[in-house]
């Protein structure tokens, strides 16, 4: 064996010491850290404006985000740390609280207002819902195992769970949220083992799903006419899609420059929530929005191969989970403003302002991290959990308690 073989023997085992040492993905650590940094950056860059505006402190903003950021990262710690067997057996109370929340919201008096927060409108019940469907699902469709192919015990249950959250969230009204949650349930479906028929039928219903909740809601409809008139001609686009390409259009290659978007300044709708993308091209240009568009990309791809090598089922269903999620989550945002999909009220994860947004994100990514951290020390030994069903067949148990070591 040669010294250059040698050394680069020693250094994979030095790198594999490290990442054992740390007890942390250190490629995922790294995309998170940029994400985090760079999506505080943008925010300071598009919300100072409307911040003064609105609270006469052009800091104000900033700060509620960066206090949510640091909030954020010791619930992600805490993630990070929580034994995933005792998170298993949360996952049927986090989701009965979850959809107890989605009544609650629906009781407050709103008039016309869309009733979509509580506690003056600092809490969102339907991001943590997102969550909390991704970790019911993925300790409901571990405890099933094989079954899962079976149509009584996985595919119809499964549109019965989701068409009870997908109502409360539409009540609200929030489409985007609604459909977002029904992907990310049926993504988990395929990957927890769906037979050919029932991945078929998962594409189809999806289709139509979405179809239909955009056909019965006001808000899909209109929605959907902007978006058909958007592709004939962009002047009929709605105003929001035309402010957001011209953002990208001046921004050009390389940006305006960090902080000297115009289009922030009353043009440009929410530009410190849903169109922070917008600002990013046009202050960053085309370099920026690859940057970021690379970064979710290596974020997803992160979170897959963590899935695939986490040390049981439901850490795995749980992983991918959370991938797909976040990064369907930046894809619709980021499609949106290129007019490439109709509009959909999606945040940015990580760049846009909002704190249930962002304390979510960081939870699910904590998730994530615990996942990565367990599958080293975990590697050569068997799962420490046996899935067992106690729903019986012959008293067709549709829905199965969460199962127990």
């Amino acid at each position: 064996m040669t010294n250059a073989s040698l050394s680069r023997t020693d250094l994979r085992s030095t790198w594999n010491r490290f990442i054992q040492r740390i007890g942390v993905d250190p490629w995922m650590l790294l995309i998170v850290v940029s994400m985090v940094v760079f999506g505080m950056i943008m925010v300071f860059s598009s919300s100072w404006d409307v911040s003064y505006q609105y609270l006469g402190d052009p800091y104000a903003l900033f700060r509620k985000q960066l206090f949510h950021t640091c909030l954020g990262v010791i619930v992600l710690l805490i993630a990070a740390m929580f034994p995933l067997n005792f998170l298993r057996r949360l996952a049927l109370p986090i989701m009965v609280f979850s959809i107890t929340m989605l009544f609650f919201v629906l009781l407050i008096p709103s008039g016309d207002e869309p009733r979509r927060a509580i506690l003056e409108g600092s809490v969102q019940p339907s991001e943590l819902a997102k969550l909390a469907v991704i970790i019911y699902l993925a300790a409901w469709m571990e405890s099933k195992g094989e079954r899962i192919r079976q149509w009584e015990y996985g595919f119809i249950p499964l549109m019965g769970i989701m068409a009870l959250i997908a109502a409360l969230i539409l009540k609200q009204p929030d489409l985007s949220a609604a459909l977002t949650i029904i992907m990310v349930a049926f993504v988990m479906f395929y990957i927890a083992g769906a037979s050919l028929v029932q991945t078929v039928s998962i594409v189809l219903g999806g289709a139509g799903a979405g179809l239909l909740l955009v056909r019965i809601t006001s808000t899909g409809r209109a929605r959907w006419q902007d978006y058909l008139a958007g592709l004939v001609n962009i002047e009929q686009a709605s105003y929001h899609v035309q402010r957001s390409l011209q953002a990208f259009y001046t921004g050009g290659i390389f940006g305006r420059g960090l902080g000297a978007s115009r289009e922030k300044f009353g043009l440009l709708p929410v530009p410190h929530t849903d169109s922070v993308f917008a600002v990013v091209g046009e202050e960053l240009g085309l370099i920026g929005a690859i940057l970021v568009l690379g970064l979710f990309t290596a974020f997803v791809w992160r979170g897959f191969l963590i899935s695939t090598e986490a040390k049981d089922r439901f850490s795995m269903l749980l992983a991918s989970g959370i991938a797909f999620w976040i990064g369907i989550e930046a894809l619709i945002n980021m499609s949106v403003l290129l007019g490439m999909l109709p509009f959909a009220g999606n945040a940015l994860p990580l760049f846009s302002y909002g704190g249930s947004n962002l304390l979510v994100t960081l939870t699910a990514i904590g998730l994530l991290f615990n996942v990565a951290r367990q599958k080293s020390s975990q590697r050569g030994r068997k799962p420490d959990v046996t899935s067992l069903d106690i729903g019986r067949r012959d008293r067709r148990r549709s829905l199965s308690r969460v199962s127990r070591n």
